[in-house]
């Protein structure tokens, strides 16, 4: 295909003859020569991963590395079942990760749909239905009411044709079709003489000839451009490669260090190999990634029961961490269900209550309910938009209801139910001129018992224009210069705050009159005016006072009309200085937008190109941002943002293939209660990682201190990993289902620069571990010059006891037990007792005797470990009460 014109700014006649395309179509060797020379009409998706590359991808990370070296170490000292050990603790870990991420792949497989399956075209000069892969460019394809668009098409002919085009470019209400020739430079969003593949008929019907397919479609375009865009790794990933690597280094040194500090002891060579890889072990969280993935896991299933269903583990964390929330308008902060709100008469104003399309609500005057049927002019509007309308209401069966034909009709015919009128006891109709973007009017005659009445609804400035008349308290009065001004004024009004504006008249048509629409459509009497809207969500302005509250920045991106979006930012408590149009945001620099995004924080009229701008911008500063979307043109942003999150009713496949998370029910309180979950995964992974490390820094003092003494080593490694992968892991674990704190939505998102061992971390973390491991030195001190297995076994159970202990204090550091509730979090309780079990186990049944190297322990043994641990508890409890008191300045934040 040659480079393609600016189809828009052509004729249809002209559209044909460039395309070499005729009325009557092409003929099936044009076609299929055509289908050789352009491809199919399908979009080249990225490659969804094989199961061993979602497999593979669990081993990349540098904690994991670490891991895999150390049991080889293991294995080539002659210690095979600590390799063992690791390795069944590393394959494990990667099979849960996978686990999660593909049954993730196959809930957005259940998801997708097939974007078309067939279209109707004209071959040969007769009408054919065919796979919508094989449409090429000259096809004349068939447009009715309830089909998607195969591809892309320039309008041939129309009638009352209306298309759905929020997939692309995000416009709400349905876009008035109608062929013709418009300027070189119409936006996309006006190119009213153009359909797009991917969009939906939702009223009337047309033709078009085929002008894209495939790739080369607008939104085979942005479906590209989606996959040229990387995704970034996540903070939590980056923040655990970081804390790998230097684990790995410490590893490292402390092992040498070890060495030769024992050489220089004249200590044998051996006997220091095995002090160093103990060591290393000792250092190496070695449950750590386990802990890690097993709570992103439960995380998952949390939010898919908050509607947010994740793709991959780490972007459940993600979520917590977010500062900016870039969400769509339509069906996210809507309902994405148009609503009457509002309707003024000559008589009377009132307004509508009710949600959705139950034919439920009341009108209230002045704030108080009244019937419709007390005011004739109210009436009589309810009754003509009714009766010039096509659309049906019914209900669903299971508790909800829809409407059949335009969202703005179906609002109408709501409308009226709630006044109790119905098209049950309608006139015959006698006939119909209908709507199109041309005349901005449709009009519906019916035979009333006075004889033939033409009801008329529009745009209310073109009926106002044709109007003679008014209906004021059930008679009509001329329509003046100063009350069509008047009038003029309200409608403005209404527009200016955000309405969709539709107005209502009627025409007692005299007899011999000719019912043709010039003639019909003259000296009405106007009615009044509808105020429409796709009304927020109820929960949605709650959602954002939270977001506010959180420190989370929200900004509303949208392709629908300003006026519109920013009325409902303002119904949202969404604070904003105007809106900023796709226009605005080319006339501006980076450095200017960047200014004027603190204040405004609604954009409208934005393409994919605007939206990639926008989070560029706001990534400057570290920003971690959540972007949703629907359509196609959302796709780029999605996979470009911290965490693309698509909509899961409304969504495309392309969107939610670029997507990390999908939201089930498109509603922007569930990203709220996501981000909610996302922060208390955060906090608790930060609170098992610190608990963990301090019991290893705990290992080493004791391992490092007995050595300087020139004690026997105190731990051996099979104790170490024990200690590491059950007693820590499983209280680690539970430690990963600390509820979250109750302000966890009132503080500012954390830096995600920042690393999980702050200075504040590490510095605790060095106390509490120097602390256990001092204890550990002491109680096998005094007995290792008696019964050295005994001694060791005291040292492997104290150490254990003395971070059960511990633990408990990293529920929190700014609460102390009381204000959290000891048992809030029954699961750490039962892995506390279930520790201690083991622990029993291993000291009493030979066989874990034999594999620990234990040997048993006296009751006054088990008092005296008791006891030495109980001030580990204490001294948390004492430090957490004079912080919340205000008397310890030292602030240790949990992020």
């Amino acid at each position: 295909m040659p480079p393609p014109p600016d189809w828009w700014s052509l004729t249809s006649e002209e559209v044909l003859q460039e395309l070499r395309a005729r009325p009557a179509g092409l003929t099936a060797k044009e076609a299929e020569e055509r289908l050789e020379r352009y491809g199919e009409n399908v979009l080249r998706e990225e490659a969804r991963e094989t199961r061993l590359q979602v497999f593979l991808r669990q081993f990349k990370s540098i904690l994991i590395a670490i891991l895999v070296i150390a049991a080889v170490v293991s294995f080539l000292v002659g210690e095979p079942q600590d390799a063992a050990a690791i390795l069944i603790i590393v394959v494990l870990n990667a099979l849960l990760g996978y686990t999660q991420e593909w049954q993730a792949g196959e809930a957005i497989e259940a998801l997708k749909k097939m974007l078309v399956q067939r279209a109707v075209v004209i071959r040969d000069g007769e009408q054919q239905e065919i796979d919508a892969a094989g449409v090429v460019p000259g096809d004349i394809v068939l447009l009715e009411m309830g089909e998607r668009v195969p591809a892309d098409l320039a309008i041939v002919e129309a009638t009352s044709l209306q298309v759905d085009e929020a997939p692309l470019t995000g416009e709400s209400a349905p876009v008035d079709k109608a062929p013709g020739r418009l300027p070189p430079g119409t936006g996309l969003a006006e190119r009213s003489n153009m359909t797009f593949a991917g969009t939906t008929v939702v009223n009337g019907r047309g033709q078009g000839v085929v002008v894209a397919t495939g790739m080369e479609t607008e939104f085979g375009k942005i479906a590209g451009l989606s996959q040229l865009v990387t995704a970034e790794a996540t903070p939590l990933s980056r923040q655990m490669d970081v804390l790998g690597r230097d684990i790995g280094f410490i590893a490292l040194g402390i092992a040498a260090l070890a060495v030769v500090v024992g050489l220089l002891q004249q200590r044998g060579l051996l006997e220091m190999f095995l002090v160093g890889v103990s060591l290393a072990v000792a250092v190496i969280p070695e449950g750590l990634p386990a802990v890690v993935t097993l709570t992103l896991a439960i995380g998952i299933k949390t939010m898919m029961q908050k509607n947010c269903l994740i793709r991959r583990l780490p972007a459940s964390e993600t979520l917590g961490a977010v500062s900016v929330i870039c969400t769509d308008k339509t069906g996210t902060l809507t309902r994405n269900e148009m609503a009457v709100v509002r309707v003024k008469t000559p008589g009377a104003e009132v307004a509508v209550t009710g949600t959705g399309y139950a034919p439920e609500g009341v009108f209230l005057l002045d704030g108080r309910a009244i019937d419709p049927g007390d005011y004739p002019g109210l009436r009589q509007f309810l009754r003509a938009v009714l009766l010039c309308n096509h659309a049906t209401i019914a209900h669903d069966g299971v508790g909800g209801w829809r409407i059949f034909g335009t969202p703005t009709e179906g609002a109408l015919v709501v409308a009226a139910a709630k006044a109790g009128l119905s098209r049950d006891d309608a006139p015959e109709a006698a006939g119909e001129f209908s709507f199109d973007s041309t005349r901005k009017r449709m009009t519906i005659i019916y035979r009333e018992d006075d004889g033939d009445v033409a009801y008329v609804k529009g745009a209310p400035e073109v009926l106002l224009a044709r109007s003679s008349g008014v209906l004021v308290d059930g008679s009509v009065v001329a329509l003046t210069d100063d009350l069509r001004e008047t009038i003029r004024e309200e409608i403005a009004g209404y527009a200016s705050g955000g309405l969709r504006v539709l107005g209502a008249a009627y025409r007692p048509l005299p007899a011999g009159l000719p019912r043709t629409a010039d003639a019909v459509e003259e000296e009405l009497v106007f009615l009044g005016f509808a105020g429409i809207l796709d009304p927020p969500r109820p929960e949605a302005a709650e959602a954002i006072r939270l977001c506010r509250s959180a420190g989370i920045d929200v900004i509303m991106i949208t392709g629908d009309n300003p006026l519109t979006a920013y009325a409902i930012a303002e119904d949202l408590g969404l604070p904003s200085e105007g809106a900023l149009t796709g226009t605005d945001l080319e006339a501006l620099t980076d450095d200017e937008l960047e200014e004027r995004l603190r204040v405004t924080k609604v954009l409208s009229r934005v393409t994919a190109a605007h939206k990639l701008r926008v989070i560029d911008i706001l990534s400057r500063k570290r920003a971690v941002i959540a972007m949703t979307g629907d359509g196609v043109n959302d796709a780029p942003a999605l996979k470009k943002a911290s965490i693309g999150i698509a909509m899961g009713i409304k969504g495309t496949d392309v969107a939610k293939e670029s997507s990390d998370m999908v939201l089930v029910d498109d509603n922007f309180a569930s990203i709220v209660a996501g981000v909610e979950e996302g922060r208390r995964e955060y906090d608790n992974i930060a609170r098992f990682t610190r608990y963990l490390l301090s019991s290893n820094v705990g290992e080493i003092v004791a391992i490092v201190g007995g050595l300087l003494l020139g004690l026997p080593l105190i731990l051996i490694p099979v104790q170490i990993l024990w200690i590491n992968l059950i007693t820590d892991g499983l209280t680690a674990l539970a430690l990963g289902l600390e509820p979250a704190e109750k302000d966890v939505m009132q503080q500012r998102p954390r830096d995600p620069g920042e690393p999980i061992l702050t200075r504040a971390a590490f510095t605790i973390i060095l106390a509490l571990g120097a602390w256990l491991g001092l204890l550990t030195l002491y109680v096998f001190s005094g007995l290792y010059d008696i019964d050295l297995d005994r001694a060791r076994t005291m040292a492997f159970t104290g150490l254990i006891v003395f971070e059960l202990y511990n633990v408990l204090n990293f529920r929190s550091f700014r609460f102390p037990l009381h204000r959290i509730g000891f048992f809030s979090n029954p699961a750490l309780l039962y892995a506390i007792l279930g520790s201690l079990a083991l622990q029993v186990l291993v000291v009493y049944v030979p066989v874990f005797q034999d594999f620990l190297g234990t040997a048993p322990l006296t009751l006054a043994d088990w008092g005296l470990i008791a006891l030495l641990g109980l001030p580990v508890l204490l001294a948390g409890e004492v430090y957490k009460i004079l912080r919340s008191r205000g008397g310890n300045p030292w602030v240790f934040p949990t992020r």
